[in-house]
């Protein structure tokens, strides 16, 4: 399996290892090009590879194809204005097919077995040593895992043996590959590591960021919630390689949901460092980062460009780069207001600037009109679309030096900077609004209304478009460098992309009850606990103002008496809009065709406001993402074995 193409077993991947300074909380990093298979039979060696772990993460998370992969398509996202290949072919809906040469499920091929390797070898020689704690020797069992459990959602059943075993490090290249079926690589890999690093990892980590008991207890809970899944198989979807749906250790699928839920449970009774911040704005608010929700995240920062990763400045729009919010990110800079009552002269009134509710825009996604008026239902009780996007886009001109008190805008009134220029309304208003011709700019010079008396541009829910729509905020950049001007804007972001949160133990609790689990908590008020979190307010986001409300009553009177799947994947998307969860949920319950097979939304010229239906072809093929055409291209074998590696459909 030529996954490494030299002896740097890791240097391929990544950019940087990373070693841990005695005494410190903190990982420093140095770069180191190649690893030498002796480097690991050294303490020093040890540390190095554990720590290179983390700095993998960003080769996947934040890297915006790879993003991509996991909404584009699904019930909450389709493909924006702007969108390339990579971004069409994802969205199913006939704008070209999923191949091995263009879907992104590559970034996450790549950087994973790398990191694998690097962790066979730590494990391997730790123990060795005997000066290693097993909890260091645990972060690495829990990496292990959890790159072997993304890929095998991703693409199946994938190799456990990378050139010299099942599950040893291999510093010689190899060009063959032999892929083990889906229960090997949980029961193999997947559960041995997360069980044991559960044992032996501390409650609160050895670094900041770093690996805790409750993060891989969440893991173990989501892959025991994700095998018993595939083994019901409810629709029948198929696997690769072929493997009989049942447990090499004889459980049943029953047993696996149970075991999630105790697990989560745990977690959820031994929390550790960790909690549920007291509001959903508090979780995803950038002065907020690092929070104690968080379980696990690529990191970033502003104040050196080798720990970023990246520039401070500018991008490549590549790995390690934090680029993935850009993508649903319409180009509001092309609005237009006059500096005089007249409409004589124009300027970009809402100007392109590194603030959460702005950065850099691509406009290489959409949201769904659906994800909008139906996920999102109540805007009112419930914080969470607040929390989740910019729906009101307000004057920053002169941060881009434009010298003008007011501009005039909608109905030609006045607005000061700080103003609504541009606003997504939450509901259908009752006054018909007065949009420009379709395929005409208007006033906004972005085809938005006017509704009488407003000084602000107007679009209702039903005018979402793959050109306009609203911003993803969640994702948005954070300087707090920028001074009084706009800052960097055209860099990427400086944010850590968060991986893992507290919060989903509560939701993999509730969808094992669903499914049979028992303890001492239902799924309602399992869910209850989110959805009484959800209607605390203490900031309006989109009002930019203190909101000091609680509606969690009214939120859980709402919740039905019986929960069911339909109901928990509705609600994981309310709390995870936009974080790259929404393609593995749909696939794990086998929901994608049910509730993504159609989607409604505007066209890609500005002024077109008039939703179109899109239907999707979601074949059962689809539940796997291809094998990478790199990874066949590498392997030494005739285009049969090669065909046969290949996932079905491909």
């Amino acid at each position: 399996m030529k996954l490494f193409r030299n002896k740097a077993f890791i240097g391929t991947a990544l950019m940087v290892a990373l070693s841990l300074t005695s005494c410190e909380d903190i990982l420093e990093e140095q770069p180191r090009s190649i690893y030498e298979p002796g480097f690991f039979k050294t303490e020093r060696g040890i540390y190095g590879g554990v720590n290179s772990m983390y700095a993998h993460l960003r080769y996947v998370y934040g890297q915006a194809y790879y993003y991509n992969t996991t909404e584009t398509g699904t019930d909450e996202v389709t493909y924006g204005q702007s969108a390339d290949q990579n971004f069409k072919v994802m969205d199913v809906s006939g704008e070209g097919e999923i191949t091995p040469t263009d879907s992104r499920a590559d970034v996450l091929w790549g950087a994973a077995f790398s990191n694998i390797n690097t962790a066979n070898g730590v494990i391997e020689n730790a123990s060795e040593l005997g000066t290693v704690p097993d909890a260091v020797i645990a972060e690495a069992r829990f990496f292990r895992a959890f790159d072997y459990f993304m890929l095998v959602q991703t693409f199946g059943g994938v190799p456990l043996d990378l050139g010299a075993g099942e599950l040893k490090f291999n510093n010689n290249p190899v060009r063959s590959s032999v892929r083990n079926t889906v229960p090997e690589v949980y029961t193999k890999a997947i559960f041995p590591d997360l069980r044991q690093a559960v044992e032996d990892l501390p409650l609160k980590g050895r670094v900041t960021g770093g690996v805790t008991k409750t993060l891989a207890r969440l893991y173990l809970a989501k892959a025991y919630l994700t095998y018993g899944w595939w083994l019901e198989n409810p629709d029948n979807i198929p696997t690769y390689p072929e493997a009989p749906r049942t447990d090499p250790d004889g459980q049943s699928a029953q047993w696996y949901f149970q075991q999630a839920y105790d697990v989560a449970t745990a977690a959820i009774d031994e929390p550790g460092n960790f909690r549920l911040m007291d509001t959903y704005y508090d979780v995803n608010v950038a002065s907020n980062d690092r929070n104690m929700e968080i379980l696990l995240y690529a990191d970033h920062t502003e104040s050196s460009e080798f720990y970023n990763g990246s520039s401070l400045s500018w991008s490549n729009g590549t790995a390690p780069e934090n680029f993935a919010g850009w993508m649903m990110t319409w180009n509001y800079t092309n609005i237009r207001s006059a500096t005089d009552p007249k409409w004589q002269s124009t300027i970009s009134s809402v100007q392109r600037e590194a603030d959460q509710a702005l950065g850099r825009p691509w406009t290489r996604m959409a949201p769904t009109i659906g994800a909008i008026t139906n996920t999102f239902a109540d805007k009112t009780n419930d914080s969470r679309y607040d929390g989740t996007f910019t729906t009101v886009y307000r004057g920053n001109w002169p941060k881009g030096g434009v010298n003008a008190p007011v501009v005039y805008n909608a109905n030609g009134l006045p607005v000061s900077p700080g103003g609504a220029i541009l606003t997504f309304l939450d509901e259908e208003p009752t006054a018909q609004i007065n949009y420009p011709a379709p395929g005409e700019g208007g006033k906004s010079n972005v085809g938005a209304g006017e509704l009488p008396g407003r000084s602000d541009f107007v679009i209702a829910p039903s005018g979402i478009s793959r050109i306009v729509y609203p911003g993803l905020w969640k994702l948005g950049p954070y300087r707090t460098d920028n001074g009084n001007g706009l800052g960097q804007p055209n860099a990427a972001s400086t944010r850590p992309f968060n991986i893992a949160k507290f919060s989903e133990l509560y939701f993999i609790a509730a969808e094992a009850a669903v499914k049979g689990a028992t303890g001492s908590r239902s799924a309602r008020e399992l869910i209850n606990v989110i959805r009484a979190r959800a209607g605390k307010w203490r900031w309006d986001n989109n009002g930019n103002q203190p909101k000091m409300e609680d509606h969690s009553a009214e939120l859980v009177a709402a919740t039905p008496a019986t929960i069911d799947i339909d109901y928990i994947l509705a609600e994981r998307s309310r709390e995870y809009y936009g974080e790259g969860y929404r393609w593995y949920d749909l696939i794990r319950t086998q929901k994608w065709e049910d509730l993504a097979s159609t989607y409604r939304i505007g066209g890609i010229r500005y002024g077109d406001h008039t939703p179109q239906t899109v239907t999707r072809n979601i074949q059962p093929y689809h539940y796997l993402r291809p094998i990478p055409i790199n990874q066949l291209d590498a392997m030494d074998l005739s285009p049969a074995e090669k065909a046969a590696y290949q996932n079905p459909g491909y």
